[in-house]
């Protein structure tokens, strides 16, 4: 909790008197080691930033050609709005300084990082700047809102989609974060949430859920007669492109989140991190075999980000062997979960929910289940689910109901069928010209395909 102190003590114009015993701290860290902490940190964010390019990738590939642009933009929308908000007030708002309660505000910007020790090894006990602290933590809060994109992809309108991930990432995901990290409710609790399994995926999973959920599925997804009707992706490299970006990319989330280059927590971390990742793929591989003779590689890359997703809560607090069976259990409740989400009806093109939601929520109870740390309880663990689920969803259903009652939230069924990069954006992300289906219409980088190209062609038949 000392970067919650600290900030405490920037919010009151850097009392002197306030931010002493953080101060005292620079004699005991070298300025090697307080510059290898940093650099450590300021690597982690990127590789957190890497992550954002892996979310891209896995939606993109998981989901239709027609929609690639769509998806793309929406991705590249996120993660410059996340970063212009946090600054703004996403990053005040979840470390408002020693508050202890549900809601805090150490203002507007990032003034505080112009504060005498704002910079040395006095903030956060030597492990990074305040400047590095913004960067990482930004990363982290705009990944909230990717995995909502995830699960509403193909249907949604952009700038609806727009406005939600903005309010999100701007005021949902960081209150519901101070409340934890920034020293609220919940850590004084006991509370424990290493790197966001609940604090970030969890709650981009309850939004994912009521997006997915408002929205309803994809033209075509359910037959009638409640039968799934699969809809292929349309890359399968691209998604395993994307998977294993965000397995590097798990090296910052989780690596990262020690918060200093301390070589044994940060390579103890990494190794659990990484076996719960791997043993996450195996799971899900072993009980899609219950399902199908024939294996199924979409499943199996969730099941590694399954086992990621599981183990980020207890990374620095749960043993190797234990980590193995988070992982391998997760990536079998994976696949339990997309296949009851989709007995349920409830379309998620990517899995977003089952990876991020489901196993967001195993990872967190895990804490309780497996922690070295006797002071963990599974109780104060469901406590801590049970919080941000109610809060997520009210919040989420809040805004989504909002957006459809006003600007509308789904595109028209002929948009849908056509695909969103023809309606949104009236360009694809192929260049197809010359293959069959495909043909030239209205301005450059402009693609007709399906049923409008179809109508070209045979305009007395529709």
């Amino acid at each position: 909790m000392l970067r919650t102190r600290f900030l405490a003590a920037l919010s009151v114009v850097a009392s002197a008197s306030l931010a002493a015993p953080s101060l005292a701290l620079a004699d005991e860290i070298s300025p090697a080691l307080f510059t290898a902490n940093n650099v450590w940190m300021m690597l982690a964010a990127a590789l957190v930033f890497v992550m954002h390019l892996g979310f891209a990738m896995v939606e993109s590939g998981l989901t239709r050609a027609k929609n690639t642009t769509n998806i793309l933009f929406k991705n590249t929308f996120i993660i410059c709005a996340g970063i212009l908000t946090y600054f703004i007030v996403g990053f005040n708002l979840m470390y408002p300084g020693d508050f202890g309660g549900f809601l805090g505000f150490a203002g507007f910007g990032l003034s505080a990082g112009f504060a005498e020790g704002a910079n040395t090894p006095g903030y956060a006990g030597g492990g990074y700047t305040y400047w590095t602290d913004f960067l990482f933590q930004a990363m982290f809060a705009a990944t909230a809102a990717t995995i909502v994109s995830g699960a509403v992809a193909e249907r949604i309108k952009l700038g609806s989609f727009m406005i939600f991930s903005a309010i999100f990432v701007a005021l949902v995901y960081p209150i519901a974060g101070s409340w934890k990290w920034g020293g609220g409710f919940l850590d004084a609790a006991g509370f424990y949430d290493f790197a966001g399994s609940t604090l970030v995926h969890s709650v981009g999973g309850w939004g994912a859920l009521m997006g997915a959920m408002i929205l309803g599925p994809r033209l075509g997804k359910y037959a009638k007669d409640g039968r799934l009707m699969p809809i292929p992706g349309s890359s399968m490299p691209l998604t395993t492109v994307g998977v294993f970006l965000l397995w590097l990319g798990w090296f910052g989330f989780n690596g990262g989140s020690v918060l200093s280059a301390d070589p044994t927590l940060t390579s103890f971390t990494l190794v659990t991190t990484c076996l719960a990742a791997a043993s996450g793929g195996i799971g899900a591989m072993i009980a899609y075999a219950f399902v199908s003779s024939k294996p199924d590689l979409s499943m199996a890359l969730n099941g590694i980000l399954a086992g990621l997703v599981g183990i980020t809560a207890g990374a620095d607090v749960i043993n190797p062997n234990m980590a193995i069976l988070v992982g391998m259990i997760a990536g079998m409740l994976v696949v339990g979960s997309v296949l009851l989400f989709d007995k349920i009806k409830i379309d998620d093109p990517v899995g977003a929910i089952s990876v991020h939601l489901t196993c967001g929520i195993w990872g967190t109870l895990a804490v309780g289940l497996f922690s070295t740390n006797p002071e963990h309880s599974l109780l104060t663990q469901a406590y801590g689910v049970l919080c941000y689920g109610l809060f997520t969803v009210v919040c989420a259903s809040a805004i989504f109901l909002t957006l459809k009652a006003t600007l509308g939230l789904r595109v028209t069924e002929e948009e849908e069928l056509e695909g969103l990069d023809l309606s949104e954006h009236g360009m694809h992300a192929y260049d197809l010209a010359g293959s069959p289906g495909f043909m030239e219409d209205g301005p450059p980088g402009f693609r007709a395909t399906g049923a409008l190209a179809a109508s070209k062609l045979a305009p007395s038949e529709n």
